[in-house]
């Protein structure tokens, strides 16, 4: 039965039959227009009063949940409940009127009384219904039901494609009056109800003053059997299903196929649903919340009550109705009788049905309805209120009959205006102020208290669209202000410049257009424009702004101009405005014809004879002719400049007066337009064709201008990075989005502002730790502060989710009209499109279309890529780039674009389109152009269809939710897998082992455990070697491993590159994101941890810790908080908080962090000198227990695995965290924290774990200075590198050690060693294709060349690093090259990059995240250009350089990049030193003893290393000679000189002895020294030439003052 039953439910013609009662199903109906039926029956009125408040909670929700879905089930689940009893008590359902409905029993006369007994049944079921059901929380839902009975007729009207009908008659005002009169829970009888009823069955309740009575119960006699009575009644029932088909609630479930009658039906049914059922979607697809504008019609008629006189006069309202409504994508959606009267709700927006100016055309729709209606005979009062807003659009009802229908607070103002202000077209705020017509079309009314409106806000009554226009309301409609800059338009506002003052020095009429979509600002430019153009003498500026309706006002635009040229728009009256064109026009017109000037003046000169009888084709020329001489006699004394806002609308006849104006005199005009809807006429295209045209097109603003916009406008310094990243997304460079964004995110309380603290103030904590992070630019600074050096800075309210929040009404409207435009098939697409999230993949999207092919779905993909909906990219890299700036802002055309669509051929469309398929074929990665469009197509979706498409999405995406091929599958976390079920698709075991194998890990029941057998012969190193001989032994090891890697490269080299950050943005992120929607919390949790693993690996910190915030609030929610996985989850969380707060050098947070989740992972690391001593012979016996074994491969589960490597990586960063402090016993927790790493590395008896922990722990003693130790583990390294076989990771893991080795003999000052084995690491890495590696090795191999002046090879391997940054869109690289060529300049003598080249990447990219939140390399940026403007003596420059740098230092990591840029920026502060030490400052002393201070510090920091000792103890030396004190300066020197000569640094060595030099000498010093070697710096194209020498090059050092005073203190 439920199979025949879906079988019927899925033909077309059952699914219309529930969209319409019984009456018009099974109606015989003439095919007259109107028709009328007469009938007897029971009507029911059912009013459920809690929804409008409800839909209104809804609509101005904040986030995107907030759902349409929602508010479907609550009202669905009442009202469905109240049909169903309806229909099975055999009623009839005529209308659902918003949060009401209408029945019907239809019955003869004579079956009436028992019929009423029935209803009333069925009403105290319904109210029984509501006291059972659990109300939703905070919804105050009241039922109150009238009943009347009588004679009912019922109208028919129409045309030839939709019908309606209407029950009319005292039958239907009575049933709303009862109504009206029921209280909560109450069932009211009409007065002729009572009279018609079975009053034995019934108790009753008098209404005082009424004859209509309050039903309290029946009151049936002890042998009534009401079965037996409702059987016997539904028997006079016509269509009550029986027999065979009791069990269906409706006959009209089982209709046959019918075409005739399916036609038919069609008619009574809207478009949109029609196309629905074609379409085959669900029901709820067209159920959401949207932006709609109501237009309710009311007609009053002279003879109420004589259906055959007011059916004519409804039909002919009807028609005009209907065919004006369709011109504008307007619909009637419901006819009803409402209070003695006819009333149609019509409007404009439905799904599908969106269109641009939408309220513009409901207004106009609005005064040609109530023109027409008001001349139809019998028609007495037409009214009419239009409301905009969002409203609940959708199916209402049961699955068998249901209806398309409106609900929501702005449905209730519409009606309420329309009955409150009869006689009239009234509109509320909202209508007025998104109307873009002039004020002078409103009229403000007087408030009335309306019942169910709280507070409509001001009411307006549109006078119409034919009200005579008066001069001086043409004004441009923005305003200039003096303290708001106009941002991003810099080149606009000069090239109008340069073109204004070629007009003025030619003799040649010039036109500017800018062009741009709306939203764009080019009111703003002309204002700007405007203003500058006033500034000159010489000439005037003459500005007016023009609105859609001056396009239907012939000659408007040039009677507005010319009342300005003339001085009429200032003029109060008409008699002022005759006397002055009287005074004007004496020598140029006749007296006779001044009444020419009558109309488009309004003034009231006499008519003369010849004036009568002239044409109005003659009178039009004569005022043009007039015009012109006009504007002759003002050309010669003064030039003039038009200025013209929305020059769209400028009229037919405007245009041709302007196009013979440029022809006839010299003449500027400016205009802004959007581009032209449709072909513009004739003299608008010779205007743009004309060679003396110039088109600019406005584009988007970039998003450091858009960052200045949202600081100028909230008057804040800065605001935070999240926010910024919301709006530059958002916005889309466009400036209106970005002020609708602002003002939501105001509306709801978003922003909060404070007092700006100085960052040495503030008190780092993990909340806070990258607030604050983007400011406008310095430019800027002077209009973001609210008053003298107050400053303000903005943060987010707590809690606050920007992504999810849902889009302003206004950009969602844009939205919609350009969905509504589209296909349903290409809605369906982008719709689905959206639920994968802004990015998505062509894969991913074909797999959730439903019943589409691959072709079908590309060429859709490329229509809507033409149409700017998607962008396509062929990699993650391109759309990285593609979202750092936004299109090009500035282009000139001497030709309009708009012009191009007339030049372009259908064949030619074609081929484009062709091309585009190609490129979408070729391109997988998409992006909505539009965050905006994204999140309003995600919203139409109900929430159970979402869940369905996100589980989809899910389950395709899980498959590569990994590291990439090159990376083998693995984890970002290590072994994370095995800790948490993840799956979604359920696979048996063998398939999972099978799996997990081709990943390389163990599976927990599984032992991998090498036979002995299979196991090649130990080698081990042999004893007794020479330093020498072990070096050349260990560098032939890796060019063995180079030379097998380039002879076998199948087996070893990867086919592609790291792809893993592609994967970042197309599969995990998503994943998490569709994890969330479906609330699977655990499973996003890990996929959020796992991000931000990856990020961490990627070197992106603060993307890190956007994601362990998603991850913390997943945290909290979850509940099982005994169990491991969870436990796992918050260690990982904390390891990962940790090792971000050691890269942002926040050194006691990332302490905090990492102790806690050693705590977690049962290996908790002692907290006082007691315990440490106990733990450390501890595990120092564990220690000598792993050596004594031989490692090889083990067989520990993978939940242990996964344990022991968080636990090594939690304890590497806590030594180097003990390590940086030099206090005495903070060394015992360092060389703890350095055994437990070693210690949970082994216990792992993964060998490659094990060698990076030996390199790890090698690097610990290096830098403690335990000689024997460190070398003891380099060898165990080299003997396990010998062991592994030559492929796959375990040749990365030889790269690996290769590389870590150069880098710990740099640091130890080996750089002979260093530059050997990192050019093998180089080498290797370059083999492996793996840029983020690849990157590092570049990086570090470049300082010992650097330093060892190898410098052709430097320039080399800076050359590579060039090509990576840019092939790979690396900023780090590309930032590390600048860092490199500063070095060059500063000390090495010569130039490879220009200094401005380098300041100039500084400006651009110092807001970076990846930069930003990277603490050493911007220290080390800043501190180079300090140092740079110290030598040259620019002080103010070395302040605001020095000062950036200084916020940084705080930021204390063991890197070496950190030193590197503490070495700088000390050097920065000992030139200071020397400048007050010169000026004889007061605190000169101090700050060299703080200076002194600070470089012993660094030297004597276990983390430092010894290359940098050489240039610390020069600077060491400096302070000491400035200060006096001779002989440190001398140790100093000599001790520099020493280490520079055995680390063979021959950069530091150089520099050393020309300075010992200079400093004992007797020369002179000449202030200029530097500036002169600065510009006599060769660049290294000459040194290549050899056209200098690098002896010659040496020479160029900067050579630091001694000889100031005699005695400085």
């Amino acid at each position: 039965m439920s199979a025949r039953k879906q079988e019927l439910q899925d033909r077309a013609i059952v699914k219309i039959a529930a969209h319409l009662p019984d009456l018009i199903v099974y109606g015989d109906f003439s095919p007259e227009r109107p028709s009328v039926k007469c009938f007897d029956g029971v009507l029911m009125f059912v009013d459920i009063s809690g929804f409008t408040a409800m839909t209104e909670k809804f609509s101005t929700a904040m986030y995107m949940d907030r759902g349409a879905e929602q508010l479907v089930e609550i009202l669905n689940y009442y009202i469905s409940a109240i049909v169903e009893k309806v229909l099975i008590f055999g009623g009839d359902i005529l209308k659902f009127a918003g949060d009401a409905l209408l029945a019907l029993w239809k019955v003869e006369r004579k079956q009436l009384k028992n019929i009423i007994t029935v209803v009333i049944k069925c009403s105290l079921e319904i109210h029984g219904l509501f006291e059972a059901k659990e109300v939703e929380e905070g919804l105050d839902i009241r039922v109150k039901i009238g009943l009347a009975a009588g004679h009912i007729t019922m109208l028919v009207f129409g045309d030839e494609t939709r019908n309606y009908f209407l029950v009319i008659g005292q039958a239907v005002d009575d049933v709303r009056l009862a109504q009206n009169m029921a209280q909560m829970n109450d069932v009211i009888l009409s007065p002729n109800c009572w009279q018609l009823c079975d009053r034995s069955m019934i108790e009753i309740e008098r209404i005082p003053d009424q004859r209509a009575v309050k039903v309290s119960f029946l009151k049936p006699p002890p042998t009534f059997n009401f079965d037996e009575f409702f059987t016997k009644c539904m028997g006079f029932m016509d269509y009550y299903p029986s027999g065979d088909h009791k069990n269906f609630l409706r006959l009209a479930c089982m209709l046959e196929s019918d075409p005739e009658l399916e036609l038919s039906l069609q008619k009574y049914v809207m478009e949109i649903i029609l196309k629905q059922i074609d379409d085959k979607q669900l029901r709820g697809y067209l159920s959401e919340l949207r932006p709609v504008t109501i237009v309710f019609v009311n007609l009053m008629f002279k003879e109420q009550d004589k259906a055959e006189v007011i059916g004519s006069a409804i039909q002919a309202a009807c028609v005009h109705i209907t065919s004006v409504l369709k011109v504008f994508r307007g619909q009637i959606n419901k006819v009803f009788m409402f209070d003695k009267g006819c009333s149609f709700l019509c409007v404009f927006g439905f799904p599908g049905e969106k269109a641009p100016d939408e309220i513009t055309h409901a207004l106009e729709s609005a005064v040609d309805i109530f023109d027409f209606c008001s001349q139809v005979h019998k028609i007495r009062t037409v009214s009419i209120g239009v409301a905009s807003g969002i409203v609940f659009c959708g199916i209402v009802g049961h699955t068998v009959r249901h209806e398309y229908t409106v609900i929501g607070q702005k449905v209730n103002i519409a009606a309420r205006m329309m009955m409150y202000y009869p006689g009239i077209v009234t509109c509320d705020s909202v209508t007025y102020d998104g109307s873009n017509l002039p004020a002078y079309f409103f009229k403000e009314l007087p408030k009335k208290v309306m019942k169910g409106v709280a507070d409509p806000g001001p009411v307006y009554q549109c006078l119409g669209l034919n009200e005579k226009v008066m001069f001086g309301m043409a004004y441009l409609i923005c305003n200039r202000y003096e303290g708001y800059p106009l941002l991003g338009r810099v080149r606009e506002i000069d090239y109008f410049m340069s073109t204004m003052k070629d007009f003025l020095m030619t003799n040649c009429s010039r036109v500017l257009m800018y062009e741009g979509l709306p939203g764009y600002g080019k009111s703003q430019v002309l204002m700007e424009i405007e203003y500058l153009a006033s500034q000159h003498e010489n000439h005037r500026a003459v500005a007016i702004a023009l609105t859609k309706i001056s396009f239907h006002q012939n000659f408007y635009t040039i009677q507005i101009l010319m009342a300005n040229v003339l001085g009429l728009d200032t003029c109060k009256h008409y008699k002022e405005r005759q006397t002055n064109l009287q005074n004007r026009v004496k020598t140029l017109l006749d007296d006779k014809f001044h009444c020419l000037l009558n109309d488009i003046f309004h003034v009231q000169f006499p008519v003369s004879r010849e004036m009568s009888r002239m044409s109005k084709t003659r009178k039009q020329k004569q005022l043009e002719a007039l015009f012109m001489k006009i504007l002759e006699q003002t050309v010669r004394q003064e030039r003039i400049i038009f200025i013209i806002d929305e020059a769209q609308f400028v009229d037919g006849t405007s245009w041709a007066f302007i196009e013979k104006l440029i022809r006839s005199m010299p003449i500027f005009i400016v205009m802004s337009l959007c581009p032209f809807s449709d072909v513009p006429c004739a003299a608008a295209n010779a205007i743009m064709k004309n060679r003396n045209t110039t088109y600019i097109t406005l584009g988007t603003m970039q998003p450091q201008e858009i960052r200045d916009k949202v600081c100028v406008d909230l008057s804040v310094s800065s605001i935070p990075r999240e926010l910024d990243s919301y709006l530059v997304e958002g916005s889309c460079g466009i400036p209106y989005y970005c002020e609708e964004l602002l003002k939501n995110l105001d509306q709801h309380r978003v922003l909060v502002f404070q007092q700006a603290e100085t960052e040495e103030k503030t008190n780092v904590t993990w909340n806070n730790m990258f607030k604050h992070s983007v400011r406008p630019t310095e430019d800027m600074n002077i209009y973001t502060s609210i008053s003298e050096g107050r400053k303000e800075v903005c943060y987010l309210a707590g809690s606050v989710r920007l992504k999810n929040l849902s889009p302003p009404a206004s950009l969602k409207e844009i939205s919609l009209v350009q969905l509504d435009s589209m296909s349903l098939s290409h809605q369906m697409l982008v719709r689905c499109a959206a639920i994968i999230g802004l990015t998505f993949t062509t894969e991913l999207l074909f797999e959730i279309l439903p019943c589409w092919n691959m072709k079908m779905m590309i060429k859709a993909l490329a229509t809507l890529v033409e149409s700017n909906v998607f962008d396509c990219f062929r990699s993650s890299k391109d759309l990285q780039l593609a979202l750092k700036q936004n299109v090009a802002t500035f282009e000139v055309h001497y030709r309009s674009l708009a012009l191009k669509f007339k030049d372009g051929l259908t064949h030619g469309e074609e081929e484009g389109l062709r091309e585009m398929e190609g490129d979408v074929i070729e391109c997988r990665i998409l992006r909505f152009c539009r965050p905006i469009m994204q999140k309003t197509a995600y919203e139409l979706w109900l929430k159970d269809q979402k869940k369905v498409l996100h589980l989809k999405c899910a389950r395709f995406l899980e498959e590569n939710a990994h590291r990439c091929n090159h990376c083998r599958n693995t984890d970002f976390i290590p072994y994370h897998h095995f800790i948490v079920d993840i799956r979604l698709n359920t696979l048996d075991m063998d398939t999972v082992k099978r799996m997990v194998k081709s990943q390389g890990f163990k599976t927990d029941e599984e032992e991998v455990i090498c036979a002995k057998s299979e196991l090649p012969k130990k080698q081990k190193f042999p004893e007794n070697l020479s330093n020498t001989e072990i070096r050349e032994k260990v560098l032939h090891f890796f060019d063995n491993v180079i030379l097998t890697m380039r002879s076998s490269p199948d087996d070893i080299i990867p086919l592609e590159s790291c792809q893993c950050e592609e994967l970042l943005q197309i599969v995990i992120l998503p994943l998490a994101q569709h994890f969330v929607a479906l609330e699977e919390n655990n499973k996003a949790l890990y996929y959020f941890l796992e991000l931000a693993s990856a990020y961490l690996i990627l070197g992106d910190n603060y993307n890190a810790y956007i994601y362990l915030g998603e991850g913390e609030r997943l945290l909290k929610s979850l509940t099982n908080e005994h169990s491991w996985s969870q436990t796992f989850e918050y260690a990982t969380f904390y390891s990962l908080k940790g090792e971000v707060c050691f890269n942002m050098g926040q050194m006691v947070l990332a302490k905090k962090m990492l102790r806690k989740a050693l705590k977690l992972l049962n290996r908790m690391f002692p907290c006082n000198l007691l315990t440490l001593l106990f733990q450390m012979h501890v595990e120092k016996n564990r220690l000598f227990h792993f050596m004594s074994q031989h490692i090889q491969e083990g067989s520990l589960p993978g939940k242990k695995l996964a344990q022991l490597y968080l636990q090594a990586s939690c304890f590497s960063l806590l030594w180097k965290i003990y390590s940086l402090n030099f206090f005495f016993h903070y060394k015992y927790y360092g060389h703890l924290a350095a055994i437990m790493e070693m210690n949970s590395s082994l216990e792992t008896q993964n060998k490659f774990q094990i060698i990076k922990a030996f390199l790890d722990f090698s690097l610990y003693h290096h830098l403690a200075g335990y000689q024997g130790v460190w070398f003891k583990y380099e060898i165990l390294v080299m003997e396990q590198l010998l062991n592994l076989p030559m492929k796959g990771e375990a040749i990365e893991v030889m790269a690996y050690a290769a590389d870590t080795l150069g880098h710990i003999k740099f640091l130890t000052g080996h750089l002979d060693l260093a530059i050997e084995l990192g050019s093998r690491a180089h080498r290797m890495w370059s083999l492996l294709r793996n840029p983020n590696k690849y990157h590092m090795v570049l990086c570090r191999l470049s300082k010992p060349l650097f330093l060892k002046s190898r410098y052709k090879h430097l320039v080399q391997v800076l050359g590579w690093l060039w090509d990576l940054s840019v092939t790979e869109e690396h900023i780090f690289s590309k930032a590390f090259f600048y860092f490199v060529c500063l070095d060059i300049m500063l000390y090495a003598g010569f130039i490879y990059r220009t200094f401005e080249e380098c300041l100039e990447f500084i400006h651009h990219n110092e807001d970076n995240r990846i930069l930003k939140f990277q603490s050493g390399l911007l220290l080390g940026l800043y501190s180079c250009i300090a140092v740079w403007y110290a030598r040259l003596q620019e002080w103010d420059n070395f302040y605001k350089f020095s000062d950036k740098a200084k916020n940084l230092v705080t930021r204390r990591t063991p890197t070496v990049l950190y030193y590197e840029g503490i070495s700088r920026y000390m050097e920065g502060q000992v030139l200071h030193l020397q400048k007050q030490i010169e000026e004889q400052a007061e605190n000169a002393q101090d700050s060299g003893v703080e200076l002194l201070k600070a470089l012993e510090t660094l030297v004597a920091q276990n983390t430092t290393g010894p290359v940098f000792y050489p240039r610390l103890y020069h600077l060491m030396a400096y302070v000491c000679i400035l200060m006096g004190d001779g002989h440190s300066c001398d140790f100093f020197l000599n001790t520099a000189l020493e280490l520079s000569e055995t680390q063979g640094n021959l950069l530091e060595k150089c520099w050393l002895s020309m300075s010992k030099e200079w400093w004992y000498s007797a020369s002179e010093f000449t202030g200029d020294q530097w500036l002169q070697t600065v510009l006599s710096l060769p660049s290294w194209d000459k040194i290549v030439s050899g056209n200098v020498t690098l002896q010659e090059v040496q020479k160029n050092k900067f050579l630091m003052r001694v000889n100031i005073l005699d005695n400085p203190f």
